[in-house]
């Protein structure tokens, strides 16, 4: 069963075109790596999988739910890791955990274990604000997955992260984790090595995987 279907999706921004017949077709539990230079319509495909912005033009689904039409049901169904942590820097990390577990009715009990599995408990009442890049993107993972959603969308989820940080974070995003997974990637060798379909962007169009995507 597909839990991810793109026809023809279209985006612009103003005049210019971000993204021009892409489609596409993951199946649950699939990673599909979305490869291709800076501009390509990497962050932008991924965002409005996200129900973060609108399509112009084609037809996209993403766990059953039709965009845009019914991207209000995307919030329990996916989780998104932007370039943007979308955390509150002036409140704690367990602060903001907190109120994205209250937007999905989500128990403390997970709150405190998604913590301790990042192995951030002992750090997590400081302000986010005073915490280095790779703890706050633990941070951003956590809220990413705290609600436990069937799909990921991963946009360089290991930025900031040191080779132990890494191999922490495996089972809750890699593909061990049994999610359905969209990652944006600039490390092809390794982003075609952990998925099971490739989509190559040039100019917000599909192109073919190869050195070309960079030029």
């Amino acid at each position: 069963m597909a839990a991810i279907e793109l026809e023809r999706l279209e985006r612009r921004y103003g005049e210019r075109v971000a993204l021009a017949g892409v489609s596409a077709r993951v199946e649950e539990g699939q990673t599909l790596a979305v490869l291709g230079g800076n501009g390509a319509g990497k962050t932008t495909l991924l965002r409005v999988l996200a129900g973060l912005l609108r399509p112009h033009g084609g037809s996209a689904r993403v766990v059953g739910a039709a965009l845009p039409g019914e991207r209000w049901k995307l919030p329990a169904r996916v989780g998104y890791l932007g370039h943007e942590p979308l955390l509150y820097r002036e409140l704690s990390g367990r602060e903001n955990l907190r109120y994205h577990a209250a937007l999905h009715s989500v128990p403390h009990s997970r709150l405190e274990t998604v913590l301790a599995a990042l192995e951030i408990d002992h750090r997590a009442d400081e302000p986010v604000r005073d915490l280095s890049r790779g703890l706050v993107q633990r941070l951003a993972i956590g809220r990413a997955i705290l609600h436990d959603p069937p799909v990921l969308l991963l946009d360089e989820p290991r930025a900031n992260l040191d080779p132990s940080a890494a191999e922490l974070v495996e089972p809750l995003i890699g593909r061990s984790s049994g999610r359905t997974r969209v990652v944006v990637s600039h490390d092809v060798r390794s982003a075609l090595e952990e998925s099971d379909v490739a989509l190559g962007l040039k100019a917000g169009r599909l192109a073919p995987v190869d050195a070309e995507l960079y030029r």
